[in-house]
């Protein structure tokens, strides 16, 4: 396995200076994004059927333990205020609950029922798409998940960074960028993490994408929950649709604080409620509501 074979770098690591030590880190690092472009057309993949699920009415669900499952609570949290979706949409679950997220349970990432309870307790249904994490591709938790998974119909993925991993084998769809070993042998929160978290972000982004949740490469959908993201909301407005800033706070006032209604309001020259009408009629994607 990859990514528990030692560096032959590194086998200095011990003695070697700082700045020797952050070098090699950052080489090695530079290798992660060409091991992705290996398995792009895995990613795509995993995009549409994602889209596919979220059109439908499903969830987007991660499966991880340790750094992995970290990572996909991580991807999952982050879409609600970036996206404007519930917090139900996009699931990450990971072995040992809540609480193993800032200290590790023991032995819950070998469980081979815990996975397929969380899943359970979820009310997983076929349209749902599970996907499972493990930098080792070997973690009993994520394997029964995605075999439990499998038997309801829904769609599969692994992302691992072993080739041939058991999670790949598992899953309808593999994803294994091979980033090499580690600086610090079997430490895969480092090259096999940044990894992870790359694909993670690419699924996550370009899925909200399929579903209408940009306008140009503008977020439309942002949540507005603090002053900052106030004048964000302003200044994706103003750039979308060349309005001066308090055109924008008015705009957004009759649009209850959506950008994306507000968008369509400016460039259509229509109220809110036509606007909602146009977009509905393109199941939320902007470009759509303005032909």
């Amino acid at each position: 396995m990859t990514t528990e074979t030692r560096n032959e770098r590194t086998t200095d690591l011990d003695i070697m200076t700082p700045l020797e030590i952050v070098t090699v880190m950052n080489d090695e690092d530079a290798k992660v994004p060409a091991a992705i472009r290996e398995v792009l057309p895995q990613i795509a993949q995993a995009v549409e059927w994602v889209t596919q699920s979220l059109r439908a009415g499903g969830r987007l669900i991660y499966m991880g333990a340790g750094t992995s499952g970290r990572l996909g609570v991580l991807d999952a949290v982050e879409c609600p205020p970036t996206f404007g979706v519930s917090p139900d949409l996009i699931v990450g679950l990971m072995a040992g609950g809540e609480n193993a997220f800032v200290r590790a349970v023991e032995g819950a990432e070998d469980s081979l029922t815990m996975g397929v309870d969380d899943l359970k307790n979820r009310n997983l249904c076929q349209k749902d798409i599970v996907i499972g994490i493990a930098a080792s591709g070997r973690t009993p938790y994520v394997i029964a998940a995605l075999e439990y998974a499998k038997t309801l119909g829904c769609h599969t993925v692994a992302i691992a960074c072993n080739h041939g991993s058991a999670i790949g084998k598992a899953a309808e769809l593999a994803i294994e960028p091979i980033v090499g070993p580690e600086v610090l042998t079997g430490s895969t929160r480092l090259k096999a993490g940044t990894a992870q978290k790359m694909v993670l972000n690419m699924i996550s982004t370009a899925s909200m994408v399929g579903v209408g949740k940009a306008y140009h490469n503008l977020m439309v959908d942002v949540m507005q929950t603090n002053e900052k993201l106030h004048v964000r909301a302003q200044n994706i407005l103003m750039e979308a649709t060349d309005v001066d800033r308090e055109t924008a706070k008015n705009l957004l006032e009759q649009a209850q604080g959506s950008v994306k209604l507000a968008i369509v309001m400016a460039l259509q020259n229509c109220d809110a409620k036509q606007a909602k009408e146009k977009l509905e009629r393109t199941q939320g994607h902007v470009r759509g509501a303005l032909q």
